[in-house]
């Protein structure tokens, strides 16, 4: 977690109040958890100097889950409204009587871990003006198209939003939090002789005051200018770099595969491996939540327990996978605080980083390829066997600096030899809009498919 003074923590106890009564309404042996949220959302996108798109919008809504001998039933009102209040208990429970029958089934007992208070709410976002949301994203396309000649927008965009919950179940698991975030992106398009290349760039920050919008202009422009001229490499096994936003979609992907449900389904390829060594002694993966620098930091997980730091791989050992009460009963083992809606999953994914910047990564190597995007990883990679291959784009390595454009080509391996031919971990973190953190990774013996 950032180092500091212990923030405050931000109660809603209006919510709080609304779940706590539905929760005294239990019967019997009954068991109910109850959700309660709230959200407002601003996203803007504007072209060439005007507004395009603006939408602000508000939610609320309350979800019941109820057990009763092992069947489970749920309901949701997209509104707090009285009526509705009472109508979604009586909803649930009457749609459990139509369940079957899941030995699992069961709400989370408490676990004693106690809530790590977050830096989750600024004032400063939560107060400032739709006009100033919409100069940043004006600001923004036009220190990017501004950059090079060559550039045109293809769109700028501000996005902000924040969520209020409280949580209450039969089983005394209670509390409430509140959260705001928000970023800028842009997004260009560089022409040069009939060819056009594409480049990105987000702003993050705490409140708008946070963005470094100067340099995410400029990292769009670059993205996109330094892809021009760009044609298919030879195909060669080679040394790879991913870039942070590369690294942290390949994460995404390994995290999804230290899922307990996926392994108690059979369906990952790390299952009945704990304990071994998976990986370079180079990589230490931690989900932490509880680090409020990660976009999707969070104090508590959907079974209203509290998130934590977990340790996934230490030094390339596979220590661990992670759980929500239903996955964790299943296995035969405890919560991680991982329940994801009516899932589980990773919250907020890291690597431990190394001591070098991605240009001293890049000197120390002779051949290779900078991996500046990928296209259709997602659907390129077999969770269970771990292969995967997938369209790139990047920089061709020469004498320890970056060459000649490169694109249309592939590259391929398994995640298993990928983890285990980590040659170097950069120290370029890069605080991502997403349930990972993005830093440049230094593989070897990646096939590269080209011309």
């Amino acid at each position: 977690m950032a180092t500091g003074s212990t923030p405050k923590r931000h109660t809603v106890d209006d919510l709080q109040a609304i779940a706590d009564r539905i929760v005294a309404e239990a019967k019997g042996d009954e068991q109910i958890e109850v959700s309660v949220g709230r959200s407002t959302d601003t996203d803007i996108r504007v072209y060439r100097g005007q507004v395009e798109n603006f939408v602000a919008a508000q939610s609320a809504g309350v979800s019941v889950r109820v057990i009763t001998n092992g069947r489970t039933g749920t309901s949701h009102a997209g509104t707090l409204d009285e009526s509705a209040l009472r109508e979604v208990l009586a909803e649930a429970r009457e749609n459990a009587t139509f369940a079957g029958e899941d030995e699992w089934a069961g709400l989370a007992e408490p676990d004693g871990v106690p809530v790590t208070p977050q830096d989750l709410w600024n004032e400063q976002l939560a107060s400032c003006p739709t006009e100033r949301k919409i100069d940043i994203a004006m600001e923004l396309e036009r220190l990017a198209v501004g950059a090079d000649s060559r550039l045109r927008i293809d769109s700028s965009n501000y996005s902000d939003g924040a969520h209020e919950e409280a949580f209450a179940s039969t089983k005394g698991i209670r509390g409430s939090y509140r959260s705001n975030s928000c970023y800028a992106s842009v997004e260009v398009l560089a022409d040069d002789n009939g060819e056009t290349q594409t480049g990105w760039s987000y702003a993050l920050g705490k409140h708008p005051g946070e963005f470094d919008l100067p340099a995410a202009g400029r990292k769009a422009a670059e993205r996109a200018t330094r892809l021009l001229g760009a044609v298919k490499p030879p195909s060669k096994r080679t040394t790879v770099v991913l870039d942070p936003m590369v690294t942290a979609q390949f994460l995404s992907i390994i995290g999804s595969t230290l899922n307990g449900e996926s392994v108690v389904k059979g369906r990952s390829m790390f299952a009945n491996r704990l304990g071994e060594t998976v990986a370079s002694p180079l990589i230490t993966l931690i989900d932490d939540p509880t680090d409020s620098r990660a976009y999707t930091a969070t104090e508590l997980d959907s079974d209203g327990l509290a998130a934590r730091r977990n340790v996934l791989m230490d030094r390339g050992q596979l220590k661990m996978f992670v759980h929500s009460s239903y996955s964790a009963r299943r296995a035969g083992t405890k919560s991680t605080g991982n329940a994801v809606g009516s899932g589980v999953g990773c919250l907020a994914l890291q690597l431990v980083p190394g001591t070098k910047s991605q240009q001293e990564l890049i000197a120390g190597i002779d051949d290779g390829v900078l991996i500046d995007s990928v296209q259709g990883l997602h659907s390129g990679v077999n969770p269970i066997s771990g292969d995967f291959s997938t369209g790139a784009s990047g920089l061709i390595i020469r004498n320890g600096a970056t060459a000649e454009p490169v694109r249309e080509f592939t590259i391929a391996s398994t995640l298993q030899r990928m983890l285990q031919d980590v040659l170097a971990v950069g120290n370029d973190i890069d605080w991502l809009p997403m349930r990972a953190a993005g830093l440049s990774l230094v593989i070897s013996d990646v096939t590269m498919s080209g011309a």
